[in-house]
């Protein structure tokens, strides 16, 4: 199966990778020469544009920053709808909002292609481990259809329902992330300058009512959780300015249909607020500096 690979950053070059690395024919493309570095170090192939791409690849696979970004690669004139042979499987693993998820979903359906919108959960530690989470929305025939490349690049592959809903749910997945980062935050902050010690107060929560993945894995203090980003001075393993754009891209959702979702308007707040001072490039976990300010 040839596989086009379009948005070889972060998460997509390590995706990209697994693939390769199964044996895959894989073809990528990113505007960016210095996305495809990991991809050109073992010498992977290039497409030297979007349409040659798109016009080889059986499917295609995309991780991209942004909703518009996704529309301009499918929908432009020479992208991945218009360029694509009949039966191409799409599948973008982006996370954008649910509306545009939709719309590029029907512009293919009109052509004739089956797409999937895969977002991801898991980080740049899970892409490079191929144990990603998959929220998979569109047809059961399209997510039996992407199900084997998937599962080169994840461990877990729920169908969360139509054209959309893999969106939806990673918008609600991560807008609990990120309130309980920044809760963990304010606790330990509260913790220390109530005199008590990170360590002694990680092993009480972690077995109480309190504890949760946030803590479990991406403790904001040092010395404490192994591979946590705190130890490496906050290394992005899921970037602050990911976090914010997710909190914002939750709250128009929740406008969309009227929902009420206070605690996940702060939390857009707050990620906004840190990442608007210069510390959009730290892990998100880093939010306790801004607590703790």
């Amino acid at each position: 199966m040839a596989i086009g690979f379009i948005g070889t950053g972060n998460m997509g070059s390590p995706m990209a990778l697994n693939l390769i690395n199964a044996g895959y024919s894989v073809v990528s493309f990113d505007r960016s020469d210095k996305a495809l570095e990991s991809i050109k170090a073992v010498n992977g192939v290039i497409a030297s544009s979007l349409q040659e791409l798109a016009m080889t690849a059986e499917t295609v696979i995309t991780m991209l920053p942004t909703g518009d970004d996704v529309r301009k690669v499918y929908e432009n004139e020479g992208g991945v709808i218009e360029s694509v042979a009949d039966n191409t499987l799409l599948i973008d693993c982006s996370t954008i909002d649910v509306e545009n998820a939709q719309i590029v979903a029907k512009k293919a359906s009109v052509r004739g292609l089956q797409m999937v919108d895969a977002p991801v959960s898991g980080g740049v530690t899970g892409a490079e481990a191929g144990t990603l989470t998959f929220m998979v929305g569109g047809s059961s025939e399209a997510l039996e259809r992407s199900r084997p490349l998937l599962a080169t690049m994840g461990q877990n592959i729920v169908h969360a329902g139509k054209s959309g809903s893999g969106q939806a749910a990673k918008l609600c997945n991560n807008m609990m992330l990120g309130i309980s980062m920044i809760a963990t935050s304010e606790a330990f902050t509260l913790g220390q300058k109530l005199g008590l010690d990170p360590k002694t107060l990680f092993k009480i929560i972690s077995t109480a009512s309190g504890s949760c993945w946030a803590m479990q894995n991406h403790l904001p203090i040092p010395g404490i959780v192994e591979n946590a980003a705190s130890n490496a001075d906050f290394k992005a393993g899921f970037a602050v300015a990911m976090m914010a754009k997710d909190l914002r891209l939750a709250e128009l959702a929740a406008r969309s249909v009227d929902a009420s979702t206070p605690l996940g308007d702060k939390a857009a707040d707050l990620y906004t607020s840190f990442e608007k001072t210069g510390n959009q490039n730290l892990d998100y976990s880093a939010i306790i500096k801004h607590i703790s300010s």
